[in-house]
């Protein structure tokens, strides 16, 4: 523990130089690479949240719990009944330890909750009517292997476990399936640096999309793990047949369609340990056929040295993402609100929540933005709208913010699995 503590205060020795507000954008700041054998590192100290505190909200909105006591709340699925699903897992801990730096990160990590154990099942949370206060909760699913992304077409469930895609009937109103479901596809699960498996239905409910993420930083596990990684799968629903869509994206945590342009758009987590200012998560529409960077460059042809052999072929093919969101700070939820019940600045654009960093200092992400938007594209810097995930002196994590959604009346939902509570932002009345 002592070597834990030491290289959690080297994060001191390597604080950020550059302002994380000018890495935000189409055209982010980006410092010199620095190298190192073991990463500087932070992570506040996991504590929960107390009976009636809660993350601070930006001006005209308020706050509510509406779930509590879950098992490691993930993502967020609404159904047309108004009906929230919530996915509770975490990774299913097989990947193997190679280097010093996945030991000691592992074990900070864990210290901060956002290792916590999973509850491997999928919760179905219903509002009572007229009352107030938490809402009803029903074990809808379970015994499923680290869930992730949800989508309901037709009278089908879909779930990504990290293994596979599972197909469940649904019948509107049911607060439980016990029938086993059917495996639609397989999905890569060797090694599982990265385990989520985000999930997306198309408009006409014949495809799927999955967000498929690294098995390492820098391919340091070898090409041969990497097969159908970093990458956008496409998966044919009639037959469960699939194809690359998208790659060179390191680990897509997030899919959404933009509702002006109808383009699909991504979040993404980008590389470590070359600097607490680099290199930063982003948002991004995806181009079929369309190709990242990962592992080869970063934010667009930006040659990462460590990666051997170099392949400047593919580095001239990368492409740039359309928006920075700021080094390290975990991007996890993506959604672009549609509602009206938010006040007017919060229409039209995305809400990305951010899981929070482990290698900066000091500390980023640790709460949820919004991008607005105009003309199907991003404009102007993040707006903090749901923050206080930490204590101010940064050593005490209360919560994490992962999947967000939209319920009937346009509250923002989240899921916040170090405090494994579901939050709902509201217009304050």
């Amino acid at each position: 523990m002592a070597l834990v503590a030491s290289l959690t205060l080297s994060a001191c020795d390597d604080k950020a130089k550059v302002d994380i507000s000018k890495q935000m954008g189409g055209d982010p700041l980006l410092p010199q690479a620095r190298n190192f054998l073991v990463p500087p590192m932070q992570v506040p100290d996991g504590v929960g949240w107390k009976d009636k505190q809660a993350p601070q909200v930006a001006a005209g909105l308020g706050i509510e719990r509406i779930a509590s006591g879950l098992l490691h709340p993930r993502q967020l699925y609404v159904l047309p009944n108004q009906d929230v699903l919530v996915a509770e897992s975490n990774g299913p801990g097989q990947e193997p330890i190679t280097t010093p730096k996945q030991l000691v990160a592992g074990i900070v990590k864990n210290r901060s909750g956002k290792g916590a154990k999973g509850g491997n099942r999928i919760t179905l949370l219903r509002r009572k009517p007229g009352a107030a206060g938490e809402w009803e909760k029903h074990v809808l699913l379970e015994h499923l292997q680290s869930p992730f992304g949800m989508q309901l077409v037709g009278d089908t469930l879909y779930v990504a476990n990290t293994t596979n895609i599972m197909k469940y009937r649904y019948t509107p109103g049911q607060t439980s399936i016990t029938e086993p479901g059917e495996e639609l596809t397989d999905l890569p699960d060797t090694v599982n640096h990265h385990w989520t498996k985000a999930l997306l239905a198309s408009p006409d409910g014949k495809k799927l999309y999955v967000g498929i993420g690294s098995n390492s930083n820098i391919t340091e596990n070898g090409l041969d793990v990497e097969y159908r990684r970093a990458a956008i799968l496409e998966v044919d629903i009639a037959t469960g047949g699939s194809r690359v869509f998208a790659s060179g994206i390191r680990n897509p945590t997030g899919l959404q369609w933009e509702p002006q342009s109808g383009k699909l758009w991504a979040i993404a987590n980008e590389r470590d340990e070359i600097g607490a200012d680099l290199v930063p998560d982003y948002l991004t529409s995806v181009q079929e056929k369309g190709f990242y960077g990962w592992p080869y460059s970063y934010y667009g042809q930006h040659v990462d040295q460590r990666v051997l052999p170099q392949r400047p072929a593919m580095v001239k093919k990368a492409i740039k993402p359309d928006y920075a969101l700021g080094s390290h700070v975990a991007a996890l939820g993506l959604l672009f609100y549609t509602g009206t019940g938010l006040p007017q600045q919060y229409r039209g654009g995305a809400f990305v929540s951010e899981h929070g960093s482990w290698d900066r200092s000091p500390l980023s992400g640790y709460q949820v933005v919004y991008v607005a938007f105009e003309n199907g594209m991003p404009k102007g810097a993040a707006q903090p709208v749901v923050t206080g995930f930490h204590s101010a002196d940064e050593k005490s994590l209360y919560g994490a913010p992962v999947g967000l959604a939209q319920d009937a009346d346009g509250a923002l939902l989240i899921a916040d699995d170090v405090g494994n509570t579901v939050w709902r932002v509201t217009a304050k009345r």
